[in-house]
């Protein structure tokens, strides 16, 4: 008897809360209808009527509210902070925990390298054509391999230079090796850490080597420009050696991820109606092709070598933004903020902001100036219907191909990021190569003004 009766007070008592629960939400200002969780089969039964009251109170709602629905709240997040990146890079490497984190999140500052056990691999990236390299990735080789006893990964193609090739002493120790060949041989789990011997275009390789996780990148100033190498090889050998010991300060680069989605013509059946239409048979999906890229830098949209100007379609979240007119558009991460995108005017974003940028490229409109979307977005790029000529893209100045009708690029951060090694820490780097680099806000000083040449 006394379980007969406690069934009917617990679902009579929920369904009290349930009602006034409702009620507020007409009255206020609440607008969320949630399900309240499961407590008795009495509540279980009543799970449509709730439904139906939840649907009329919807109705009340003016149309820009329910415009945002749920697909909107559950965005928020990733359009606040981005996708949350992986922390864990190559077979290895890890970020060393923070407990002093604000809500949750670490201060970007404050990230610093670890490892779950020794590296014990390394790959070394060479600028090929330089033959002023040659001598120090013939150190450092020999350091690695003969001094710290790692696993030395390189590329085929740089063992195939005829600088290395023909020194025979060098040739024993290049016997050791472990070789690879781009898009050919996969060592994504294979590396530990990476060392960069060139400029900012080497570093821009290494990334493309790894469409998921990328280990730890130590990049050495050896190129021209080197705004984002900030080791001097110098003092190579206490640099790497502190690295492999660990607890190195690094930045999470953001990447993009691209999806080119191309009309493959040579799958369609096409069939001819007897006034010369043209008639597409078949599955849409079938008919296409997909190609994924990671990208550091940015995307680049431009009219290729036509004369007329690009005319494409530019998306954000499924809805159209603008219609770019003129040399392009330019779509980049903050750390390719300070490369093409503010040659074409946009700012310079440092790299632990979570954001995308969007530069137009000489547009035939004034007011057309660069933006900076949140990081997690999702930005769709097709031809305009009315364009009159292709457009052409290409992912950190490679790969480029020509998009026409019917194709489109689809990018969005992407939950891989480049953990680029610091010399010191985030900011002091970044500014520094600001300075040094970019000459950003160098100038001649003003003279001092004594109190006497106040006087004139």
């Amino acid at each position: 008897m006394t379980s007969e009766r406690s069934e009917p007070l617990i679902a009579h008592s929920c369904h009290l809360v349930y009602n006034s629960w409702l009620s507020e939400m007409e009255g206020g200002e609440e607008v969320r209808v949630e399900k309240t969780p499961y407590c008795c089969s009495t509540c279980d039964r009543g799970e449509v009527a709730r439904r139906s009251l939840a649907r009329r109170i919807r109705k009340t709602r003016s149309l820009s509210t329910s415009s945002v629905g749920s697909s909107f709240e559950n965005r928020r997040t990733q359009s606040l902070h981005g996708p949350t990146p992986v922390t864990t890079f190559g077979p290895k490497a890890c970020m060393l925990q923070n407990p002093n984190t604000v809500m949750h999140f670490q201060d970007p500052a404050s990230q610093r390298l670890t490892w779950n056990k020794p590296p014990k691999s390394v790959l070394v990236i060479k600028k090929i054509r330089d033959a002023s390299l040659f001598q120090p990735f013939k150190e450092l080789c020999i350091f690695l391999s003969e001094v710290k006893n790692m696993i030395v990964y390189v590329e085929k193609k740089i063992l195939e230079d005829p600088a290395i090739s023909a020194d025979e002493n060098f040739g024993a120790i290049t016997k050791k090796f472990c070789t690879f060949r781009e898009d050919l041989d996969d060592i994504s789990n294979r590396v530990d850490f990476i060392i960069c011997l060139g400029g900012d275009g080497t570093l821009l390789y290494a990334s493309s080597l790894f469409q998921e996780s990328v280990p730890p990148v130590m990049a050495f100033h050896l190129g021209s420009l080197g705004f984002l190498t900030p080791f001097k090889f110098d003092t190579y050998q206490s640099q790497v050696t502190q690295i492999i010991e660990g607890n190195a300060a690094i930045v999470l680069r953001s990447r993009l991820k691209v999806r080119v989605l191309k009309e493959n013509q040579e799958k369609k059946d096409r069939l001819v109606d007897k006034e010369g239409i043209i008639l597409t048979n078949g599955d849409n999906e079938s008919n296409q092709k997909a190609m994924q890229y990671q990208v550091l830098n940015e995307v680049v949209v431009d009219r290729g070598p036509s004369s007329y100007l690009s005319n494409v379609d530019l998306f954000l979240d499924g809805h159209l933004i603008t219609t770019v007119q003129g040399d392009g558009v330019i779509v980049s991460t903050p750390t390719g903020s300070t490369a093409y995108a503010v040659a074409a005017g946009a700012s310079m974003i440092h790299p632990n902001v979570p954001a995308i940028m969007i530069t137009p490229i000489c547009p035939h409109s004034l007011s057309f100036r660069p933006i900076v979307v949140p990081a997690g977005v999702e930005l769709k790029i097709t031809l305009s219907c009315d364009a009159r000529n292709t457009a052409w893209v290409s992912f950190d100045g490679r790969k480029r191909q020509e998009i026409c009708h019917g194709d489109s690029i689809t990018i969005t951060t992407s939950c891989f990021p480049v953990p680029s090694i610091c010399f010191r820490d985030p900011v002091n780097d970044w500014f520094e190569s600001l300075a040094q680099c970019l000459h950003w806000n160098v100038r001649k000083k003003q003279n001092y003004l004594s109190s006497e040449d106040e006087e004139y």
